[in-house]
């Protein structure tokens, strides 16, 4: 059998292996390794190298060997693409491991996976109550996806019946102590606007080693020197506060004027006040 053959048929066979071993040792070998596991998995690749590529002498019987590694990977690739079943066989698919706040034994134990790798998992996603899931699923790259009951999940603006306003991408208007007028103008904003800011802010240019703008108008610095304290930004909260102190002043004044008349523009003008303020507060509220 000539050279170049055998270098394929090897590659073919020690990859069907190397594929056939992975998926017998789960989805935790790809996903986090132990010491052991990280160094049996090199093990193993090093050995299937040499195996194929035979004498290593001959780089073109390596080179080929990775070729057909490649070739074959792509192929997997598009198949998978291609075909729903072969994208099952080749990935595999995602295991429930928790369904109404109970572990389902059976299926962990397929996956090779212990009670304290789970509840590790589950950590770094800040649950540590296997009882507060609702559904998680160890996905076929070896994460894990989890869902909490519904009187475990924190509250949205949607459950409270909140509008919120869309946010738009921050612009960098400042790196390195230089304005980058095209990020300003995206903003709205221009020269004079950033120098009134970093004026409030009691910060110079110089001094700051990056600046972005919100969609609202806010400005936040990182200054070169870490030990100087910048204040938070406070335009919407300010304007709030404005909003609500001018509303209680019309209040009072319909309060305070023996004109009815008077009184009635007072108190029509709060109620359409205090209407805007709810309105606003969604925007103005940090």
């Amino acid at each position: 059998m000539p050279g170049w053959t055998l270098i394929i048929f090897r590659s073919l066979i020690f990859l069907l292996l190397l594929f056939i071993t992975t998926k017998v040792l789960g989805k935790k070998q790809i996903s986090e390794l132990s010491f052991f596991e990280y160094v049996a998995g090199i093990t193993i690749g090093s050995i299937a190298g040499e195996v194929v590529t035979g004498l290593e002498a001959n780089m073109y019987h390596g080179a080929l060997a990775i070729a057909v590694f490649g070739f074959i990977t792509f192929l997997s690739n598009y198949l998978s693409i291609k075909s729903k079943k072969f994208s099952d066989f080749v990935e595999g698919k995602g295991t429930v491991v928790i369904q109404d706040g109970k572990i389902l034994e059976n299926n962990l134990k397929k996956e090779k996976y212990t009670i304290d790798e789970l509840s590790a998992l589950l950590r770094q996603k800040n649950i540590f109550k296997v009882a507060d899931v609702e559904f998680a699923v160890l996905e076929p790259r070896g994460n894990l996806s989890a869902l909490l009951k519904k009187e475990n999940q924190p509250l949205t603006p949607k459950d409270l019946q909140m509008k919120m306003p869309n946010e738009k991408e921050p612009q960098t208007i400042i790196m390195d102590g230089n304005i980058v007028d095209e990020a300003l103008r995206c903003a709205g904003k221009g020269r004079g606007w950033l120098y009134t800011e970093l004026e409030k802010l009691g910060v110079t240019l110089d001094n700051v080693f990056l600046g972005q703008v919100d969609s609202y108008g806010d400005i936040t610095v990182d200054l070169y020197d870490d030990k100087i304290k910048v204040p938070a930004p406070a335009v919407r909260p300010l304007l709030l506060a404005t909003l609500k102190k001018t509303q209680a002043d019309l209040e009072i004044f319909s309060l305070e004027t023996d004109c009815q008349k008077s009184k009635a523009m007072y108190k029509k003008n709060a109620v359409i006040l205090q209407e805007t303020i709810d309105k606003l507060s969604p925007y103005l509220n940090g």
